[in-house]
């Protein structure tokens, strides 16, 4: 079967070799391997810094452009030096790939270097000013200026886009992936043939087609795997949920079993965790109901949160969730990035390292729209009447703590600080401001204890988590407050 690229550059050698031989940026022809290291590794970065990347062809007449051929042990010793050349001489590495093609009743090598996304290419252990370009059908070195160029052009591949398999057949895809499950999770009905659902897949990021075959990207295999188990580099990254017995880790009473891509497995995560919860008796439309001491919106937007933002650099580790009878904790590899800090997490808009991820969860529905995860989990807390979120900076991980009600007199000095100023910022990013009565409302506390609330006002101002909305305002009883960075 003939490769993909073959074609192109049947048509650019079929062009080249018209009435008047002529080499363009996008091919070269030879009839046989030059003996200079030196001049093959600079062809080779050449043609990875070219748009597109190019071709060159064993087996055609180097002045007159006829087709000679090529036989199998020469193109195979071509093959094994140019692969080494790639790989020894240049930084980064050039990969090749190859054909034996039919021409013109003679047999002919393609050689295909493909662009390279980290650019410029150059000769390793020199300098970036040790790079070249095609130009005018040949190959020359880099001025400054191109190799501005080729720097705003260079891309370096996230984790995301990485191939998380080897070269797969269709088949061989989809048995590893619940595809079903991704069109149900798109809204979209599944194709009846087999090209439409890999052009789906392909749009999604989920596979990479090359050379007649597929690879599973690292998001396709997070996103909609079967089992992460299949998949040797990402089999540590299937999230982990454990369930103690008391307030500590001396007795686990379950461990979540899943092992399934994190879009596909969302829901099932969900469920699972709501069955290990403590759960209260509620009546609702005169039925009485059992209901998790959490809010849901706020258990999807951290698990959510957690699976998105982790750092997959961290070997050996993923996303954790602990269960005990007075918490949750939701810990994921990595810390905040620079730009972040840990007060200002709630309403600003996220920075996530892995968008591919972060994208396609909020286009499958499994998390609210960018920026407001964090706030609709601030304000189903207060509606619950729980105490406040709790956020940590870890030495290599982020972690959040949900706690279960505790009632105002339990609730420590520290907690209560902490409550007032995500009840400060919450009411800021609704366009209101903080009050005495609004922070009685989340504490459900009564006119009576108003002095117990503005003793916590008192200390949360003091510590400089909140100010007054307006320093000119006299009144203590109608005062009003805001974030301190508002």
């Amino acid at each position: 079967m003939i490769k993909n690229w073959a074609t192109r550059a049947f048509a650019l050698l079929d062009h080249c070799l018209g009435k008047i031989p002529l080499e363009i940026n996008e091919l070269d022809w030879k009839e046989n391997l030059s003996p200079k290291n030196d001049k093959l590794a600079q062809h080779l970065s050449a043609f990875a810094n070219n748009p597109g990347g190019g071709f060159i062809i064993f087996g055609i007449d180097d002045v007159t452009g006829n087709t000679l051929g090529i036989d199998r042990d020469k193109s195979i010793e071509i093959v094994d030096k140019l692969s080494s050349i790639g790989r020894d001489s240049l930084e980064p590495n050039v990969p090749i790939d190859h054909c034996i093609e039919y021409y013109n009743e003679k047999h002919i090598l393609i050689i295909y270097i493909k662009e390279s996304s980290i650019k410029p290419v150059h000769l390793k252990n020199k300098t970036i000013e040790d790079s070249f370009i095609r130009s005018g059908g040949t190959t020359r070195r880099a001025s400054r200026q191109e190799i501005g160029g080729l720097l705003l052009n260079s891309k370096t591949p996230n984790f995301e886009e990485l191939h998380s398999t080897k070269l797969l057949s269709q088949e061989q895809v989809l048995t590893l992936l619940d595809y079903k499950e991704l069109f149900h999770l798109l809204k979209k009905p599944l194709p009846s043939n087999l090209s439409e659902i890999f052009y789906i897949l392909k749009n999604e990021k989920i596979v990479n087609e090359e050379n007649n075959g597929f690879y599973i990207t690292n998001f396709g295999a997070l996103a909609c795997a079967n089992s992460l188990k299949e998949f040797d580099g990402l089999s540590r990254k299937s999230i982990r949920v454990i369930r103690y017995r008391g307030l500590n880790k001396a007795e686990t009473i379950r461990e979540y079993p899943g092992s399934k891509g994190y879009a596909i497995g969302f829901e099932g995560l969900i469920q699972f965790v709501k069955q290990m919860l403590p759960s209260s008796e509620i009546i609702k439309s005169a039925l009485r109901m059992e209901e998790t001491v959490f809010p849901e919106i706020a258990l999807r937007e951290l698990f959510a949160n957690a699976l998105i933002h982790q750092d997959f650099t961290i070997k050996g580790t993923g996303p954790l969730i602990e269960i005990f009878d007075d918490r949750i904790t939701i810990t994921n590899p990595g810390k905040l990035l620079p730009t972040k800090q840990l007060e200002r997490i709630i309403g600003t808009t996220p920075e996530s390292r892995n968008e591919v991820l972060a994208s396609s969860f909020r286009r499958f529905g499994i998390c609210e729209e960018r920026g407001s995860g964090f706030t609709k989990t601030i304000a189903s807390i207060e509606l619950y009447g729980l105490p406040p979120l709790k956020l940590e900076e870890l030495e290599n991980a982020f972690k959040v703590t949900l706690y279960t009600p505790k009632p105002f007199a339990k609730l420590s000095e520290t907690e209560r600080i902490e409550a007032c100023y995500q009840h400060a910022v919450i009411q800021y990013l609704s366009s209101g401001s903080m009050n005495n009565a609004s922070l009685r409302e989340r504490f459900q506390m009564s006119e009576r204890q108003r002095s117990q609330i503005s003793l916590v006002i008192k200390n949360t101002l003091e510590k400089g988590k909140i100010k007054p909305k307006d320093p000119e305002n006299s009144s203590t009883k109608f005062v009003e407050y805001v974030p301190y960075w508002a």
